[in-house]
């Protein structure tokens, strides 16, 4: 069982200049989109289509954009452990006649009444992911904190910083809450921006390196079309982008989050007590992992929306290991 924790929201694309229907739809081609959406959402629904039992401790309300996410959760086989009492949060884009947009969010993050069954899900797993909005936003960024101290006994703990600057301004503080939870996870991912923006004055192998010092075990840095990077204290790997008809990047990150979860689990190296087999993780382990979840990644950016790969989409993991040992 895998428990991801952390926002589910509605992705508003308002397009004044597009011809057709107003109302808002997961698959309407209107001047209105509306798609379900958030880090945390894609994550959890990523690791669900890569055959992973799925537990997601999560808001949305019993209004209509939380409908529309229920229904996709449900639709991917997770299962939703839910609080909160605010409306289902929205971001939404307005594009100009150029395609630039301008956000507007309507951001809440509250887990208040889940308490207990949140700390039974992360009980029952072997890996609990958090990050982005989740691990910022008060008061439900304590809640997160807390799930994932508790779990750290029995699981690995992944976590993606998915930087939001619009919502939390404040880079220090950022930053420092980011370090918080850096330290208290065995894998970390992060975009090139994320770092930029966290550490400007120092470059992402300096920011990755640094935070393996903090105690996770393999950082992992994600460079849109120049690829990833991963790193270990034992090694380190490098490789481009997989070539790719690009649709659009939404959701491309979240997949190889959840390409990371996905190809750990399938090298036993996810739970407690395998956390000496994480950090031993040998070069052609390491490079099949960072495949896989490259693969993730080009494949969601092959085809529009947050709509990451199955595993039979992605193959086996033990194709990308032999790949990379001929």
């Amino acid at each position: 069982m895998i428990t991801v924790i952390g926002e589910s929201l509605v992705d508003i694309i308002n397009d004044p200049h597009r011809a057709g229907s107003t109302q808002a739809g997961p698959t309407q081609s209107g001047p209105t989109q509306a798609h379900p959406g958030g880090s945390p959402l894609n994550v959890a629904v990523g690791v669900a289509r890569l055959g992973l039992a799925t537990n997601l401790v999560t808001h949305y309300a019993d209004d209509r954009y939380g409908l529309m996410i229920e229904e996709h959760l449900e639709s991917n086989g997770i299962t939703v452990i839910r609080g909160g009492s605010a409306p289902t949060s929205t971001a939404t884009a307005t594009l100009n006649p150029g395609g630039a947009a301008t956000y507007a969010f309507d951001i809440s993050w509250d887990i208040n009444g889940a308490s207990l069954p949140a700390l039974a899900a992360v009980g029952g797993s072997i890996h609990v992911h958090t990050g982005s909005i989740a691990a910022v936003l008060a008061p439900g960024d304590h809640a997160t904190l807390t799930l994932v101290k508790a779990a750290r006994a029995h699981a690995t703990v992944s976590y993606d910083p998915n930087c939001r600057p619009g919502l939390s301004p404040d880079s220090a503080a950022a930053r420092t809450q980011a370090e918080v939870f850096v330290a208290a996870s065995d894998v970390v991912k992060a975009s090139d921006e994320d770092l930029a923006w966290l550490y400007p004055d120092r470059t992402p192998e300096e920011s990755m390196a640094a935070w393996l010092e903090l105690g996770p075990a393999l950082v992992a840095l994600t460079r849109g079309a120049d690829g990833p990077v991963v790193v270990t204290r034992r090694g380190r790997v490098e490789m481009a982008a997989e070539p790719v008809s690009v649709a659009d990047t939404v959701g491309a990150g979240d997949s190889f989050m959840a390409g990371l979860i996905g190809g750990l689990a399938r090298l036993d190296a996810v739970g407690a007590a395998a956390r000496s087999r994480l950090a031993d993780l040998d070069p052609g382990e390491l490079h099949a992992l960072a495949a896989y979840a490259n693969r993730a990644a080009a494949i969601t950016c092959s085809r529009p929306g947050a709509n990451p790969p199955t595993s039979a989409e992605l193959g086996s993991l033990t194709g990308s290991l032999t790949a990379s040992e001929g």
